[in-house]
């Protein structure tokens, strides 16, 4: 299965969890960054419709002004903020491998190490 038909079945199913029980439309961010795998017509359009503006560079080849929406650089940037901390994360076993059977747990772990990281910065 591709990139496209999985990230609209988890946009889809993320929209159904984000609706409060009253059924209003669930707030959604006003942009979304991935990189270059999931460059495809069917997520930009996805995210277009629900008013979500794709932050995804065109691929190598791929005729940029071809797209709906231009691409973003400045908003592409700090993508790697995320993707630093993500890296960051992983250097605790526990949540690289994420050994925690309860999402309870998991978030506490997740918590823990968010503390750690930042003791870190203050200490350098």
């Amino acid at each position: 299965m591709n990139e496209a038909k999985v990230f609209v079945r988890v946009f889809r199913a993320t929209e159904a969890a984000l609706a409060d029980e009253r059924g209003s439309p669930p707030s959604l961010p006003a942009k979304l960054a991935g990189d270059k795998a999931y460059r495809s017509e069917t997520i930009d359009r996805t995210l277009l419709a629900r008013g979500v503006t794709p932050v995804i560079p065109s691929r190598a080849g791929e005729r940029p002004e071809r797209r709906a929406v231009s691409f973003d650089q400045d908003a592409y940037r700090g993508r790697n903020v995320i993707e630093r901390l993500v890296g960051r994360l992983k250097e605790f076993r526990r949540i690289a491998t994420r050994y925690e059977k309860k999402a309870t747990h998991y978030a506490a772990m997740l918590t823990l190490a968010m503390i750690v990281i930042y003791l870190r910065y203050l200490a350098s």
